[in-house]
């Protein structure tokens, strides 16, 4: 029998299988798909910060909205560390402090103008992750996090040694940016609505900044890179044994993590005009590891959302004074209490879409692969290898 099936295979042109029934196309509808409202949602939070400056344009408002786009693209990089890869980072606010210094060397020293000084800011994160990251990223757990710790504590000691970055005084006077000659302490007036010179400026490159790393790291966590990410997280040992180069994998995400936040040093450099080594201490690299994991790791929104609490929550209650950050610390409790996988996790899914079950596929028959034929014999009846169930 087994030679007349071979035989009678021999001729039988090899094809894919057709499908038995029509996948329907997934909905994507505001309110019938996640993905949907997600982009939906991501949209009218773009339109409310561009209207934000006409609502209230006042120093103080886009100071503090501008301190927090900032923090928003801080957490987006070491969410692609932490929530992506699964790397636990102490020690990120190094990244953060050499954008700001690469920056200000760059602008204030060499007399570039800050729209140059980007490029070369970018090149220094690349290079930093890479001198970081080699020799760190073969350790795991808590070990990565106290090496990473160390580099942290490393680059700040050493900015506050250096002349060139102004040691303990840090670096003073750095430009605002200039286009052609025009520059943001011009000011600006729209429609009679007069913007206070530099800062409302600031605030719309920090936007557009924050909403382009934003849309980059969430698009690439659905890539085949964001897939690699999330198996070396799920089990690295299980990722390298199915032709993952883990370590590449690794350093990847620690590199891009690195350039998120120098672009975001960058920024911060121009927005205060000053840096000095204590505002790159380990309590901020706690802060923004705190706010990745309190808005839920590898979470977008989530992650915007804990951004947005870590740095908006103190000056909303600076009202009670010297009781403001004890109940900030009381509210982080109280949510990590009730909402241990962050406020909106990665496996969130809308309370409306559950209880949209999918339809079950329609009933099919079953189809053979083998022509009837080839299980008789030649004079018709069935095989008798085929009767006796092959033991013949």
């Amino acid at each position: 029998m087994a030679r007349r099936l071979d035989l009678a295979l021999k001729d039988v042109p090899l094809r894919a299988p057709a499908p038995l029934f029509d996948r329907p196309r997934p909905p994507r509808g505001v309110f019938t798909s996640q993905s949907g409202f997600l982009r939906a949602l991501g949209g009218l939070a773009v339109l409310l910060l561009a209207v934000l400056p006409f609502i209230d344009a006042s120093r103080y408002t886009i100071s503090i909205a501008t301190s927090a786009l900032i923090y928003v693209m801080l957490c987006m990089g070491l969410n692609v560390v932490v929530g992506y890869a699964g790397l636990l980072d102490l020690g990120y606010i190094a990244f953060f402090a050499v954008g700001a210094y690469v920056s200000g060397i760059f602008t204030t020293v060499l007399g570039w103008p800050m729209w140059a000084a980007l490029p070369a800011t970018v090149f220094a994160c690349i290079f930093a992750g890479i001198i970081i990251g080699a020799p760190t990223l073969r350790l795991r757990s808590d070990y990565l996090a106290i090496v990473t710790l160390g580099f942290g504590e490393i680059i700040r000691i050493t900015a506050n040694n250096l002349t060139i970055t102004g040691g303990p005084s840090g670096i003073h006077g750095i430009p605002t940016w200039e286009f052609f000659g025009w520059s943001f302490d011009d000011g600006f007036t729209i429609g009679g609505l007069e913007f206070p010179e530099q800062v409302v400026f600031y605030y719309f490159v920090a936007m557009i900044v924050v909403v382009v790393g934003v849309i980059g790291a969430g698009r690439l966590s659905k890539g085949r890179m964001g897939r690699a990410w999330k198996a070396v997280r799920d089990d690295e040992d299980a990722a390298e044994a199915m032709g993952i180069n883990t370590y590449a994998t690794k350093i990847s995400a620690y590199i891009i993590g690195a350039v998120w936040a120098g672009i975001a040093g960058q920024l911060m450099a121009t927005h205060l005009s000053a840096i000095s080594p204590n505002s790159f201490q380990f309590l901020y690299s706690a802060l923004i590891l705190m706010a990745v994991v309190l808005g839920g790791m590898g979470s977008t929104p989530g992650v915007i959302i804990g951004a947005l609490f870590v740095s908006l929550a103190p000056e909303l209650l600076r009202d009670f004074a010297e009781w403001r950050y004890l109940i900030f610390g009381v509210l982080l409790v109280v949510v990590m209490l009730f909402r241990p996988s962050g406020l909106w996790p990665a496996t969130a899914v809308l309370p409306w879409l559950k209880r949209n079950r999918p339809a079950p596929p329609p009933f099919t028959e079953a189809v053979a692969s083998v022509p009837p034929s080839v299980f008789e014999s030649t004079d018709g009846t069935p095989d008798a290898d085929v009767r006796d169930g092959g033991r013949g």
